[in-house]
């Protein structure tokens, strides 16, 4: 079983930024492919980043590219989402995912929400304006 605890959300000024961390625990012999998703209030869940097992392949969604970056630690099992220049519109609870490893890696499936298989809890970002 895999666990996953994200952390570093808050309240944050418009045009701030916030760094947001998920850990995972468990099968530590499995490497995912992490994803980034968001519910704003109101809002369905959205694809917001995803990252390769080994952080060579990324992806983002068109309304934070440019100002979101992801990244990874696998020594550290720590998957980070680097958000800049935050806007009111990013206010949501966000949640790291992994995705399943039996997938092929690509853009289609790094967005779809339904091909991860382990999800966290959520940490709530709150952009004032």
């Amino acid at each position: 079983q895999v666990q996953l605890v994200e952390s570093g959300g808050g309240l944050v000024q418009a045009g701030g930024s916030l760094r947001l961390s998920c850990v995972k625990s468990g099968r530590p012999g499995t490497i995912y492919a992490m994803g980034w998703f968001r519910r704003p209030p109101g809002k369905e869940r959205e694809f917001v980043s995803g990252i390769s097992w080994n952080g060579d392949f990324t992806d983002y969604a068109d309304s934070v590219k440019g100002r979101f970056t992801v990244s990874r630690d696998n020594a550290r099992n720590t998957v980070y989402l680097h958000m800049n220049s935050l806007e009111f519109e990013d206010t949501a609870v966000y949640y790291c995912a992994a995705l399943s490893p039996t997938l092929p890696l690509t853009r289609a499936t790094m967005s779809n929400q339904n091909e991860y298989v382990y999800w966290g809890q959520g940490t709530q970002v709150t952009v004032s304006s």
